[in-house]
Parts: C-alpha cells; sequence; structure tokens
C-alpha cells in the first residue's frame, strides 16, 4: 500500500485498543487539570450501544461517574468485559446495568430496550449511537456478505435503536439522541471499503432526523470523531483478513496496493490522542441547556478536516429552506 495512504489512515482512523480503564482514570483527572467544572448528569438515564470496548466503554463509566443511570449494552453475553463493567459498578457504587444488545437483531434491540425502559420508568434521557464497525480495501472488493454486514451495524443499527426508543422520548416531550459517526463520514480516504459510505449515510439520517424531531423537544447531535486509538482497528483487521481469505486472487490483484495490507495490523491510527475526549464532549453536550445543543460535533486536538464542510452544509441548507414552509425546522436545528 502507498505509504501516502497508510499515513492518512492512521492519522484520520480509529486504531489499535488500549486500556479502557487507563483511560477512564486520565479522564476523572482532566476537569479539574482544566479547571473547568464536570457536568452533572444526575438524574438522566443514558443508553449506550457498542460498550464492550472503545468510546462506549469509556463512555459507561464516565457517564455513571458523573451521577447518569448507565445502560450499557453488548452483544454476545456472557462475556468478560461485561463481567469486569458490572464488577467496577459494584465496586465503586455507580448506576451501570449490562444489557445484551446486538444491533444487528431486531429481537435483541427490542428486547433490549424494553429493559431499560422498564428499569428507568418508562423512558430514557439519552440515546447514544456508538456501536460501529469497519473494513479495509477497495469497495470492488467487498462482497454482499460484507456490505450487508458493515451497513447492519454502522446504519441500520442505529435505525433500530432510534425506532425503539422514539416513542417513550416522544411520550415524555424530550429526549437527546448521540450518533458516533467520524470525519470520514464528510472526507474520504480510497481503499476503506464502506466505512465512509456508512458514515455519510448515518450523518444524513441523523440530520433529517434531527429536523423531524426538534419541535417535539427531541434534539440529535453527531459526534464526529478523527482518529483515536480504540478497539475498532483490531477488529477491522479480523474482519479484513476473514473477507479476504474469500476473495478470488484475480480480484485482489486488481488493487494490489489496496488489498496488500489487508488483514494486517500495521500499527493501528490515532497515535496519542486520548479517547477520553469523546465522552467529555458528549457530557458536555448533554448538560448543555435544550435548545443549545448543536448538531454536529468534531472532536479531535488536531484533525478536523470535517469543520468547512460542516459549515458550508449549514448555511446552505439554511439557504435553500430557510425561508420555505421547512424553515422553522431547519432554523431551529441550525441557528
Amino acid at each position: 500500500m502507498p505509504k501516502t495512504l497508510e499515513l492518512n489512515r492512521r492519522h484520520l482512523m480509529m486504531g489499535a485498543g488500549l486500556a479502557a480503564t487507563a483511560f477512564a482514570a486520565s479522564g476523572a483527572q482532566a476537569y479539574a487539570e482544566t479547571g473547568s467544572t464536570a457536568p452533572d448528569l444526575s438524574g438522566k438515564s443514558v443508553l449506550i450501544t457498542g460498550c464492550s470496548s472503545g468510546f462506549g466503554r469509556l463512555g459507561a463509566e464516565h457517564y455513571a461517574r458523573l451521577g447518569a443511570k448507565v445502560f450499557a449494552t453488548m452483544r454476545n453475553l456472557p462475556r468478560p468485559e461485561a463481567d469486569e463493567l458490572t464488577a467496577l459498578a459494584a465496586s465503586d457504587g455507580l448506576d451501570i446495568t449490562v444489557i445484551e444488545i446486538d444491533v444487528t437483531s431486531d429481537a435483541q434491540v427490542e428486547a433490549g430496550v424494553a429493559e431499560a425502559l422498564a428499569e428507568a420508568g418508562g423512558s430514557i434521557d439519552v440515546l447514544i449511537n456508538n456501536a460501529g464497525i469497519a473494513f479495509a480495501g477497495p469497495i470492488e472488493v467487498q462482497d454482499m456478505d460484507a456490505t450487508q454486514l458493515i451497513f447492519d451495524t454502522n446504519v441500520f443499527g442505529p435505525q433500530r435503536m432510534i425506532r425503539a426508543l422514539l416513542p417513550a422520548m416522544r411520550a415524555a416531550g424530550s429526549g437527546q439522541v448521540f450518533n458516533v459517526t467520524s470525519q470520514l463520514g464528510r472526507v474520504i480516504v480510497p481503499g476503506y471499503a464502506h466505512y465512509s459510505p456508512t458514515k455519510f449515510a448515518l450523518e444524513a439520517l441523523s440530520e433529517q432526523l434531527a429536523y423531524e424531531t426538534v419541535t417535539q423537544g427531541i434534539e440529535v447531535t453527531i459526534i464526529q470523531p478523527g482518529g483515536y486509538p480504540t478497539e475498532i482497528w483490531e477488529n477491522q483487521v479480523a474482519l479484513s483478513a476473514t473477507l479476504k481469505a474469500r476473495l478470488p486472487d484475480e480480484l485482489l490483484a486488481a488493487y494490489p496496493q489496496m488489498t496488500a495490507a489487508m488483514g494486517a495490523d500495521n500499527g493501528g491510527g490515532g497515535g496519542s490522542t486520548d479517547p477520553m475526549d469523546i465522552p467529555r464532549n458528549i457530557a458536555e453536550i448533554i448538560a448543555m441547556p435544550a435548545g443549545t445543543r448543536p448538531l454536529r460535533r468534531a472532536v479531535h486536538p488536531v484533525s478536523r478536516p470535517q469543520e468547512p464542510i460542516n459549515e458550508v452544509s449549514a448555511r446552505q441548507q439554511l439557504a435553500m429552506l430557510g425561508n420555505s414552509p421547512y424553515g422553522p425546522m431547519i432554523k431551529a436545528v441550525l441557528d
């Protein structure tokens, strides 16, 4: 693979996993070190997908330490990650309940959301759609099994969760939905399969949802991480290796520079960035007064190439529809 492409990936994509507890510990000191006040999430109920690792695992602990009642969901229970989080909650007095949800399963989404709603008293304040996967390789080598899996996880999974939780939010007249996309939901690195297509789709789904629910007291925020060292990278390596093993040699040979590294661990990406940036930004937005929360937030200490795109997109959306019958919805979200 060309060195320039590899470097772009390393700077733009989330990478190999590091210990979640180390980041959580450093994150607990961050507010004091910066002289800022920690958000108070007392009384908030938060449901998060993809909590076995990465932003989801860090967020579950962080929001609970800020006072929230957290429903940390993950697939394939029982598993050690669930046991560790449950033990931590018990030892530290955190209100965290682990629930099994595979976002690709209609039945598990329905059952898991019903369990959380029952324990929360009928309504969830905040949904964080965090679960996601990635593949490597050019578009042509993504067979339909890989294509269906990534869209089912990254796009249809959030849609399942949204449809399961919105009725209760509407009944309550309030709620927040966070969809974790990526800077690669606005810009594209060639050779990274359907990751950008799914994140572009989730960006559009999120923005449309924001306009449609703002008059019902439900706000939507799109979180756009840059490169962070989380387990999505090593998971991508395994998924890409499995895909590569079932592809014909002649197809792989058609894109030699992009397929050579499929399934190989080249060190991941994210460098020394702190994945706690994502939970801290989400917590800050949760604590904002209703009506002041942003539609999009780019999160990375250095690389935020999507910000100009976000700005021009908002301007053009207002120019196109601001004075139309849709204007009040558009202005309520973007102004």
